[in-house]
């Protein structure tokens, strides 16, 4: 029988990092005392109206051109309807029918075989992206048998980025949102947190024999780490193959997955587009973005959103500061892929190489073998590091002008993570771990060795 080929696309929501909410002045603040960053638009009281958060649009606008989106100079809002008890209006402002972005496509690189030499290049399209607010949040409090909700969330904006289903593994997907994630963070567009909920991905998922139509997919919701999003696809790709070479059928339904369990559960069957009674948002006009060719001379310009003005704001992107990288300090490119995964990694290899004589290709082997082990080792980010990157500098400086041997560096960097406060010198010292270069300093040495083991010695010589 033909091997089964696994179909698996991806929607994200990429909370906004924006002051206000999308259409309301409300703060936006994690962990905030429930319900208290709520206006009256957001409980959504009789009368009130959206108003559309200009930064909001420009973030969106910015990472459309990021993914190298078709940019609509005019998209449409829409009322989705379905009722949620953390859903006040009973309905969500998003962009159904024409959404501020489409068309566009990612690159990410994964490794072959967990070989990291080994990396291969693909590419996702995007379908779309578009702009909508977020809801609130029920808190299931199960000792008192009842749910409370907290709005604070409730309103915030958010992009949805749809990719097409152009991929086939938990693996594919974990690369494609790690990039994702650190283009938004790049950008500012999003602080993309996912511990926060800042960046929370839906898995469609789906299994078939080749030439075949896919065939029926499952969506895994709400999954809140890269690690459990691989987890994720990859137990419901082979949940499918089991279930359907059993002769058994895949239901088109929503599912969770459990992080505790390692597997995907039942949540409910799927509501159909039909349910949601889709309709224009009567409150909000069509948005309208220009260029500079289509930027009419009697506007004020502040009150207008330029595509052409975020264009040229953009900065480096994540594949052009790895290419940088690459070609400034002579490394490797699957290790410049390792510097920029590590948030505050490439800055601190860069500290280090500018205060070191080292050569670059022999500071990142102490950065990736030592330091990032050792952090990973203890759960701790770049940033909680013992070790800062002067006094690494000051270390491979010793190593480099062989006041040190590599492994005594290896004992005095042993002796820095304990985070005493000395110097790798005050080590050195302390520890007596100096290459000696005199000549007649090694003679003496030798010669007490010899004068204190005579009869070794004479055994030695006659043996």
């Amino acid at each position: 029988l033909a091997p089964w080929v696994p179909v698996v696309g991806l929607e994200i929501h990429a909370q906004i990092s924006s002051n206000s909410k999308l259409f309301s002045g409300s703060q936006v603040q994690f962990a905030a005392p429930p319900n208290s960053l709520v206006s009256f638009f957001d409980a959504s009281l009789p009368g009130t109206l959206p108003v559309l958060n200009r930064r909001c649009v420009e973030a969106a606008v910015m990472t459309g051109l990021a993914l190298n989106c078709s940019i609509n100079k005019k998209s449409l809002f829409d009322r989705k309807h379905y009722f949620y008890a953390d859903l006040p209006a009973g309905y969500q402002i998003t962009q159904q029918r024409v959404p501020i972005a489409v068309n566009g496509s990612l690159s990410y690189s994964l490794c072959i075989d967990n070989k990291m030499s080994q990396m291969v290049t693909k590419t996702v399209r995007i379908k779309q992206i578009q702009l909508e607010q977020d809801s609130g949040k029920s808190l299931h409090d199960d000792t008192r048998s009842q749910t409370l909700v907290d709005l604070n969330r409730a309103g915030v904006g958010l992009m949805e980025v749809v990719m097409e289903p152009d991929m086939c593994c938990g693996e594919e997907a974990a690369a494609a949102v790690r990039e994702l994630q650190l283009i938004l963070q790049t950008l500012g567009s999003s602080q993309a947190v996912m511990a926060e909920g800042q960046l929370r991905v839906d898995a469609n998922v789906s299994v078939h024999h080749p030439g075949e139509p896919y065939g029926v997919r499952t969506e895994v919701k709400n999954i809140n780490s890269i690690r459990f999003l691989a987890k994720a696809v990859d137990y419901e790709i082979q949940r499918q193959i089991e279930e359907l070479e059993k002769g058994g059928t895949i239901l088109n339904e929503t599912r969770a997955f459990d992080s505790k369990l390692g597997c995907t559960v039942t949540m409910r069957d799927k509501e159909g587009k039909q349910d949601y009674r889709f309709m224009p948002e009567p409150n909000l006009p069509p948005l309208i973005l220009y260029d500079t060719k289509s930027l009419p001379a009697n506007l004020n310009h502040q009150q207008v959103v330029n595509i052409d003005c975020i264009h040229e704001r953009l900065p480096d992107l994540p594949s052009v500061k790895r290419a940088k990288l690459v070609e400034r300090y002579g490394i490797l490119p699957e290790h410049s892929f390792t510097l920029l995964n590590e948030d505050g990694l490439t800055e601190f290899f860069e500290t280090v190489v500018k205060e070191t004589r080292m050569k670059p290709k022999k500071v990142i082997g102490w950065i990736l073998n030592d330091l990032l082990s050792y952090l990973k080792q203890h759960s701790l980010t770049v940033k909680e590091s013992p070790v800062s990157s002067f006094l690494l500098a000051d270390l491979l400086n010793l190593l480099e002008k062989k006041e040190i041997s590599s492994t005594a560096a290896k004992q005095v960097l042993a002796e820095l993570w304990k985070g005493e406060g000395k110097t790798p010198l005050e080590i050195v010292k302390e520890k007596k771990l100096e290459l000696i270069q005199d000549q007649n300093e090694l003679e003496h040495i030798c010669q007490a060795v010899i004068d204190g083991q005579e009869n070794e010695v004479i055994m030695m010589v006659l043996g």
